[in-house]
């Protein structure tokens, strides 16, 4: 694997300790810096606040990322003396060859033998408590009774009453639903509370949040209806696995790669480049959401990974940040769904992207607009999908007409570039498209999420990055 600055960078749980360990490479607090001859094992000694330093060490014998040790009383891992020594290596700072400590070894060995027994221990399986997910089912479809109710009720009421509801009603309707085992319609009567505040303290953003509540009572209606149908199912007939279905994650549930691999929703050996990555906030749900749009270089797929932090467990849970390296993992899980399938992966190695690659990426993109117009459409049609479909397309042209962003694929098909309203100021970026220097390059493609604007009923694109044969131009981080 080469050490790149943006490793490390992803090593890091959190930017502060990745730039504290820069600083310590950078003011010479290591000393005593040695490797095996194979070059699998790296160890320093790092200044630290006592007299005695502590003892550093970087250790590649395993595939992926280096296993970090340090004697230090962080809770961080790796901690920055860690990271330090990383940025050691990377600044090429002089190694003297070494044979491997003894408690190096012994720790090496320690860990060899782990991995071996969980390589051959047979996977456990896991047996469902039979009356246990009888009587989980069973509480979730007396959730969806009352879900369905409320629904019901806003629709044949009008959604004008909002306006006189309280937001602490469905907040409460809201609990009830968790308690009940559906986290998904516990988040959707979240949103409908949220628009209903919108309603009453912005009267100016009204209609905009009135349409986000029809969306998600249509929406929830839809969920409710399925859901229905698969548990009663379920029910009835015993078999309490989650399947290959996208209502478990609606309903709330969440996906264990173990049963992803069991169902089958999995490849082997993908390379992926990161097209887009973003940072937004969900206030339903009261957590950061990161999110990265990724480009199979092997089947031209666009799949997306959303890391999630709860707001209340920030410190516990590693964020994520932008890539610009090809990433390569063994297994690639693949969550149910269709269009902007979710993925995720448990172990990668990364390097930077070949001329050649980069050159291939724009050829990934749809053949022209019609194809990638006619898949938006079946997604937006489908009521327990995203109302919008990533794509890329080749660009012809890319100019002005009538004060807007207009894109012409090779073919002379145009769409209008706009940003999307629900992505948020932060994901503004047609704006940036006037800033690009120069002319768009021959052969480029241009990745975006289609979507439907309802103000002018029509099909649009919101851009996210310019894909030449030579570089990934982002339009927002």
């Amino acid at each position: 694997m080469e050490l790149t600055e943006q490793f490390i960078l992803l090593q890091a749980p959190n930017p502060a300790a990745a730039e504290n360990g820069r600083k310590l490479s950078k003011k010479g607090a290591f000393s005593g810096r040695c490797r095996t001859e194979d070059g699998t094992l790296y160890w320093a000694d790092c200044a630290g606040s006592g007299k005695t330093p502590y003892r550093v060490s970087a250790d590649w014998s395993g595939d992926g990322a280096p296993v970090c040790r340090c004697s230090c009383p962080s809770r961080q891992f790796p901690c920055k003396h860690a990271l330090g020594l990383l940025f050691e290596i990377l600044a090429g700072r002089p190694f003297q060859t070494a044979d491997m400590p003894q408690d190096l070894a012994e720790k090496r060995a320690r860990q060899a033998a782990r991995a071996a027994k969980r390589e051959a221990a047979p996977p456990k399986e896991r047996k469902p408590n039979a009356a246990a997910q009888r009587k989980k089912l069973t509480k979730q479809l007396e959730g969806l009774d009352l879900a369905e109710k409320l629904a019901e009720d806003l629709l044949s009421s009008g959604l004008g009453t909002l306006a006189g509801s309280s937001a602490q009603t469905y907040e409460k309707l809201a609990k009830d639903l968790g308690s009940c085992y559906l986290t998904g319609p516990q988040t959707a009567l979240t949103r409908i509370a949220l628009t209903v505040r919108t309603v009453q303290s912005a009267p100016d953003q009204a209609e905009a949040a009135y349409e986000e509540a029809l969306r998600i009572l249509i929406a929830l209606r839809a969920t409710i209806k399925k859901s229905r149908v698969l548990l009663t199912e379920k029910l009835e007939s015993g078999n309490f696995s989650a399947g290959d279905s996208a209502l478990y994650e609606a309903l709330g549930g969440v996906w264990r790669l173990e049963e992803l691999k069991a169902i089958g929703s999995y490849r082997e050996n993908a390379r992926l480049v990161q097209l887009s990555f973003d940072v937004a906030v969900d206030q339903a749900k009261r957590e950061y959401v990161e999110r990265g749009w990724w480009l199979d270089l092997d089947g031209g797929e666009i799949f997306q990974t959303r890391n999630l932090r709860p707001l209340k467990a920030l410190k516990y849970v590693r964020g994520e940040d932008s890539r610009f390296d090809l990433v390569e993992t063994p297994t690639l899980y693949l969550y149910p769904g269709e269009g902007d399938r979710r993925v995720r992966w448990e172990t990668c190695s990364s390097r930077p992207v070949t001329p050649e690659e980069h050159s291939a990426l724009p050829r990934l993109a749809q053949p022209g607009l019609a194809p990638a117009v006619k898949r938006a459409k079946g997604q937006i049609k489908n009521t327990l999908a995203d109302k919008f479909l990533s794509a890329l397309v080749p660009i012809g042209r890319v100019g002005r007409i009538g004060g807007e962003f207009v894109l012409e694929d090779p073919a002379g098909d145009r769409i209008v570039l706009r940003d999307r309203a629900e992505e948020g100021a932060n994901r503004a970026a047609c704006s940036r498209l006037a800033l690009l220097p120069g002319e768009i390059p021959l052969g480029s493609a241009l990745f975006g999420l289609m979507f439907y604007d309802g103000r002018d009923r029509s099909l649009c694109l919101h851009p996210y990055s310019v894909v030449t044969p030579a570089e990934i131009i982002r339009l927002h981080y």
